[in-house]
């Protein structure tokens, strides 16, 4: 597995401010975003495939902007040193990624979690080659031409 820290070209678009919602499946954990939230970027690396059963599609906010409305069955697992996957509890819902040796003050959401419309459009892949051989991936260029 490539690193999967790996910083993507992607940022967050400060330009564009937004109040988004999400929860998981049993609305344990729910939280608001209000502030700029980057597009979504797909992860294949195998801990996201583990943690999710696929890949992983998520956004990222700056923790400012976060605010939990529910968080009691709110769990993380530390699943590399310093890094940390936040999940319910109650229904396994995967809802955040927290590098906490970032220096950015940055947490990823998964996008899934977002209540609809979000208005965010898949922008990129990442750590492809660890996707498993079942899975086709799509591919985002061809994607964004379709939508011109």
């Amino acid at each position: 597995m490539k690193d999967p820290l790996k910083i993507t070209s992607t940022s967050i678009d400060t330009t564009q401010t937004r109040q988004l919602t999400g929860s998981c499946l049993c609305a344990g954990v729910a939280y608001l975003i209000n502030g700029p939230v980057r597009n979504v970027v797909n992860c294949y690396c195998s801990q996201c495939r583990k943690t999710s059963g696929h890949y992983v599609a998520a956004t990222r906010i700056n923790k400012d902007h976060l605010t939990l409305t529910s968080e009691e069955t709110l769990s993380w697992f530390e699943c590399l040193p310093n890094i940390f996957r936040g999940f319910c509890n109650s229904c396994g819902g995967n809802l955040f990624w927290d590098n906490k040796n970032a220096s950015n003050n940055e947490i990823s959401i998964m996008a899934g979690t977002l209540d609809s419309p979000t208005q965010l459009k898949t922008v990129e892949n990442i750590h492809t080659e660890d996707a498993s051989d079942y899975c086709k991936i799509a591919d985002i260029e061809a994607v964004k031409n379709t939508e011109n």
